[in-house]
């Protein structure tokens, strides 16, 4: 690698995320919380920080209050250092519209990488569940002399129409990309199995720019990295693949290393919860030679009394098990179980409150919702939806920030 080249890392953290509704009523999709005490962003920004990437931007659109707020409370560098984090909204530089795609959103904010004048630019999505060196990824990106570095993931072929997939050759030279093609390509060394695009970027700093400005003077193009951007580069023969599986993390289990979860949808993030929990969880929240950073919420520790038990489950600072039972679950801080409760598979946010008695079975409660003393969630969907809660296609109940549960 080049000596000490400077990098500037860009996270895209402007989307709506529809697919997650109603935990994206009021809050950008990045800022939804999860594993207790995250939020989805700080995935992304412990792999950059803990990779020594520590000129960070985040690009914010919707409903970013919460999102810009967590930023600014959470994500304090080091100024002594030139080190930041910082969210960055619309600006409307080239006039009064939104961001009109990703490529669109660093085009109209392409002051930030004038003004740092970077020789590198990593530009990653801001809520994915994983663990990556980044570093590892910018070295193979300038070894190869290429414009840009896609981030790739094996997944099965049989499942791989599901995404956007990535042609390359022997060398990693990506040959095409294709989006949810019916018959996707293997890979030359595993005929089984596809390169999956993360969304992960790295570019040479003009290269990226040259396209940035040719795809901004295209009436046509649609302004996205993963549709227009990246395919440019392709036709002229600069862009390669980076293998996930080639990145090595301190203190990756064997069940946990090159773990990368799209947390898109309901389903997807109620799995991604149920893969924290068991006694070797399929993703290790407690490895800390790669910590995920937040901040953290100041609250006594758990407490369990009158013969309040967890299993197989997360429980945060502040949390009171009175007499309650819960088992494969996730219980973000102050969060209140009353005797007799009995809570299975489900992820519980800040706030929550489960009358005695009460029953809950894979479930999504979001902040301050309160389920009154022998209410019943998850067993009857016609009933959960009469309530005003969402049931996803998987059968996941979702109940909107502070509604009232009682008892049909």
């Amino acid at each position: 690698m080049a000596s000490n080249p400077k990098v500037l890392a860009l996270v895209l953290a402007g989307g709506e995320g529809k697919r997650l509704m109603p935990l994206t009523e009021d809050r950008a999709k990045p800022a939804v919380p999860f594993g207790g005490t995250f939020r989805l962003i700080d995935f992304v920004l412990s792999n950059l920080v803990n990779a020594d990437l520590r000129h960070i931007c985040v690009l914010t659109q919707y409903k970013s209050h919460s999102l810009d707020r967590h930023i600014s409370l959470t994500w304090r560098m080091s100024t002594l250092l030139g080190n930041y984090v910082t969210p960055v909204p619309a600006q409307q530089r080239l006039g009064p519209r939104w961001f009109q795609g990703s490529a669109d959103a660093i085009y109209q904010s392409m002051n930030l990488i004038l003004d740092d004048q970077p020789d590198y630019v990593v530009v990653f999505g801001a809520d994915n569940i994983y663990r990556m060196d980044v570093e590892q990824m910018l070295d193979a990106h300038i070894d190869s002399g290429r414009g840009c570095t896609v981030a790739g993931i094996r997944v099965p072929r049989s499942t791989a129409s599901a995404f956007g997939i990535i042609d390359a050759d022997t060398d990693h030279k990506i040959k095409s990309f294709l989006e949810k093609p019916a018959d996707p390509p293997g890979l030359p060394d595993d005929p089984d199995s596809s390169f999956a695009s993360m969304g992960n970027y790295v570019f040479t700093t003009q290269a990226l720019v040259d396209a940035l400005e040719t795809d901004a003077a295209d009436a046509n193009s649609r302004h996205d990295m993963g549709g227009n951007i990246v395919p440019a580069f392709v036709d002229d023969g600069d862009a390669m693949v980076y293998d996930f599986t080639a990145n090595t993390v301190p203190g990756a289990t064997e069940k946990d290393k090159n773990y990368w979860r799209d947390v898109g949808t309901i389903d997807a993030y109620h799995e991604a919860h149920m893969d924290l929990v068991s006694v070797d969880p399929v993703f290790n929240l407690y490895n800390d030679d790669w910590p995920i950073w937040t901040n953290q919420a100041q609250k006594p520790g758990a407490k369990f009394v009158l013969d309040g038990r967890a299993r197989d489950s997360i429980v945060s600072a502040g949390c009171i098990i009175s007499g309650g039972y819960v088992e494969d679950s996730v219980l973000s801080p102050s969060v209140r179980i009353d005797h007799g409760a009995d809570i299975d598979e489900s992820v519980l946010l800040n706030g929550v409150t489960v009358g005695a008695q009460a029953v809950i079975r894979r479930a999504i409660l979001d902040k301050n919702v309160v389920v009154a003393p022998g209410a019943k969630l998850g067993i009857d969907h016609e009933a959960d939806i009469a309530r005003g809660c969402t049931v996803s296609s998987g059968g996941i109940t979702v109940v909107p920030k502070g509604l009232a549960i009682e008892p049909t």
